[in-house]
């Protein structure tokens, strides 16, 4: 079931399926709630899935604070908005799985209201903040995003995401996400960019925390390598650790059926 709610002017757009335990699944930068759809056909009939559009994504709107030179939008920001859309469903609490940038806003929502969480996952994510080395390639990122436009950034960026060999048997994936991607604009990828550059280390998240915490990993991801994720899986004091070899960024993609399984193990232990 789609759906949409309003989050002060913004439009957010979500879909709703399966019964059982909330399970939100948050998407990553450059992707919407689609890049989850083979995880969803499988677990639907395992959990209740709330799968939402980030802002600037897929069908929802963009998010805009009332002073955005001054108080740019923030991954805080970003968990602000999935806990409306629990509050929303009056859902009191969930599981909640994060990729990549999806992974920073589930480690933001679980700083702030890990009441809420039953567990949650960082699928090729890192607590990890940004190196002073990736700020600066962020930031100077933004200036390439306006001057070339959000389908080129995207275009030369999205196959960067993926394993070699994944690369080299299914090109067709590789451009089928980069066709997907077409409709972001400049305003949302830079946006993103800025949240992303600014965001804290929170690895204090993981070690303070007493829920169970799933980390997906692949061995040749370049945009959450494997030896730094490995540095923070002993931090919880429950941690179940997957690692997918191959792999880059885009488990969901590269590795579906080992995927789905290890998130039905992780979402039904």
């Amino acid at each position: 079931m789609e759906k949409t709610f309003s989050f002060h002017s913004t439009t957010i757009s979500y879909t709703l399926q399966g019964k059982g335990t909330p399970v939100v699944l948050l998407h990553g930068f450059g992707e919407d709630s689609q890049i989850w759809n083979t995880q969803v056909s499988f677990l639907q009939q395992h959990c209740m899935l709330v799968v939402p559009d980030l802002p600037g994504s897929g069908k929802s709107s963009l998010l805009v604070k009332e002073n955005a030179v001054s108080d740019a939008v923030s991954i805080e920001d970003y968990a602000e908005v999935i806990y409306a859309l629990l509050q929303t469903e009056n859902i009191s609490s969930c599981i909640m799985l994060g990729h990549s940038m999806g992974g920073y806003i589930t480690l933001a929502f679980a700083e702030k209201y890990p009441d809420k969480l039953q567990s949650f996952g960082l699928v090729h994510s890192t607590a990890f903040a940004d190196s002073e080395e990736k700020k600066a390639m962020r930031a100077k990122a933004v200036t390439t995003i306006a001057q070339y436009g959000a389908a080129t950034f995207l275009r030369n960026t999205i196959p960067n995401l993926f394993g070699k060999a994944f690369k080299e048997t299914y090109p067709e994936k590789v451009t089928q996400l980069i066709v997907s991607a077409a409709g972001f604009t400049v305003a949302a990828l830079q946006q993103y960019y800025v949240a992303m550059m600014n965001r804290p280390d929170r690895c204090k998240v993981l070690a303070g925390n007493p829920l169970p915490v799933l980390f997906v990993i692949g061995t040749e991801d370049v945009a959450a390598p494997m030896e730094d994720v490995l540095q923070q899986v002993h931090l919880p004091g429950i941690s179940y650790i997957h690692v997918l070899p191959g792999c880059g960024h885009m488990g969901m993609w590269e590795a579906p059926e080992p995927l789905n399984q290890l998130l039905l193990a992780f979402i039904n232990p």
